[in-house]
């Protein structure tokens, strides 16, 4: 694939994240992505819910989250929307379809992370592949930094490099 310049990745999640080592962490990534191909990052307010939230309270805040994250996706992405009953891929798997975008001429690649109660059913059964990192439970902020990983480690595949071992 040569220099992934052609790949054009977005991600999008709710919430901000506070934490400075997953701050550190995800700054790190951000900037190794942005030599190797067209990198967005951005944050949407996670909804303000009671201490304890009902099913409805929680389905009207991840809605609402919904409406920010959809103004924000690029025209024309391919939607990727993480999820833990989503496909689990493997780092060959998702570079393969790194591939397949740039290949089909729309590489144009967005991925969304919900808040800590997940991400809103519309923008699931909106998107091009529901993606899960694994069956185990993660915070939603440290999957920003895997994610962002995975995207690296990706690339590196596609290029050749000697980062994925």
């Amino acid at each position: 694939m040569g220099k992934s310049a052609m790949l054009n990745i977005s991600l999008i999640c709710a919430g901000r994240m506070r934490e400075p080592h997953y701050i550190a962490a995800f700054s790190e990534y951000g900037k190794r992505l942005k030599a190797c191909c067209s990198f967005a990052f951005s944050e949407v307010p996670e909804a303000r819910l009671p201490r304890a939230p009902s099913p409805a309270e929680i389905e009207a805040g991840l809605r609402h989250e919904a409406a920010e994250i959809a103004r924000r996706i690029p025209a024309g992405a391919r939607l990727i929307a993480l999820c833990i009953e989503g496909e689990r891929l493997s780092s060959e798997d998702l570079a393969g379809f790194f591939q397949k975008c740039a290949n089909t001429g729309n590489s144009r690649i967005c991925f969304l992370i919900g808040s800590s109660f997940g991400l809103d059913t519309g923008l699931k059964t909106k998107a091009d592949l529901c993606l899960s990192m694994s069956a185990m439970t993660f915070p939603h902020h440290l999957a920003r930094v895997m994610l962002a990983e995975q995207i690296y480690r990706g690339i590196m595949i596609l290029e050749g490099g000697k980062y994925h071992k």
